[in-house]
């Protein structure tokens, strides 16, 4: 409706978005109440990880100029479908999308298919880096379809990778298990180096692999056991940077309830970084 106020908010984001140079797309309310998505145009690696940033940052002031507050946690409510970030990527070299290709089925090159196979055999070892609070995983135990099927699909949107039916500059990979309190720049170089570097099954039992239906962990104890025993995080990271990494996310799992399931507790709330920060911001 034109005077909702959930409608107001996504405008008035909207129009700061654009006055700082974004190219929104398009914008839509979510399932749960007051919970919405704006979607704005792909750029450079290090660019679109600043402007991820600088929309919490616009969401939160705004927010706050019509008397709301905007929250980033992943499950800020129990009962309702909790909030996630879909990272769409695509290579290009000399202005042409190497994902694309005429020839084959769908138009998706090889490559893209290699690039999602690669993010499908490491989705457990790197969950912890694109999930990496407590909170995170509520939305795993919750009944609210959140992408965490290691597989890849064109049409499963529970799929943590999807490849949507496109053609030309707009094939992509779609990966839909990343939470809105992640690391931008933590999560965007590792999911572009493992999309190129990153190892792969045997080519005989890839097509099987990418309709098996297996899940993501469903806490943050059992994402942090598979991130600190993989050989490759070591190698992706250094070993100084991912024990660093490890220690600092048991911590902050070990300040809030060890029982899971689907009720979001006080500590994970309280002791959450996007709390945090929003005090902070609310101070200027």
């Amino acid at each position: 409706l034109p005077k909702d106020p959930l409608r107001l908010f996504i405008d008035a984001i909207a129009e700061v978005q654009r006055a700082m140079g974004f190219e929104n797309e398009k914008d839509h309310p979510g399932n749960a109440p007051s919970q919405f998505e704006l979607n704005y145009r792909y750029t450079q690696a290090l660019l679109a990880a600043d402007q991820f940033q600088l929309y919490k940052l616009i969401a939160r002031q705004v927010a706050q100029n019509h008397g709301n507050t905007a929250s980033f946690l992943p499950q800020p409510l129990n009962g309702v479908s909790g909030s996630s970030v879909h990272c769409n990527v695509s290579f290009m070299k000399q202005g042409k999308n190497l994902f694309y290709d005429e020839k084959a089925d769908h138009g998706i090159a090889q490559m893209a298919w290699d690039c999602a196979d690669r993010l499908v055999y490491h989705a457990n070892e790197t969950c912890l880096l694109f999930n990496s609070s407590v909170n995170a995983y509520r939305r795993y135990s919750q009944q609210n379809e959140m992408p965490n099927h290691i597989k890849v699909s064109m049409a499963d949107r529970q799929a943590i990778v999807r490849i949507p039916p496109a053609k030309g500059e707009s094939v992509r990979i779609e990966y839909r298990a990343l939470a809105p309190d992640m690391n931008p720049y933590l999560a965007f170089y590792t999911l572009l180096t493992v999309s190129l570097e990153g190892q792969s099954e045997d080519p005989s039992v890839q097509e099987a692999k990418r309709q098996r239906t297996r899940f993501l962990p469903s806490n943050i104890y059992d994402a942090i056991r598979l991130f600190k025993s993989s050989d490759y995080m070591t190698e992706l990271l250094s070993s100084e940077v991912k024990d660093s990494f490890a220690k600092q996310k048991s911590v902050v799992a070990d300040r809030c309830p060890r029982e899971h399931g689907e009720k979001v507790k006080t500590s994970e709330v309280t002791f959450h970084h996007e709390v945090t920060n929003q005090w902070l911001w609310s101070a200027f």
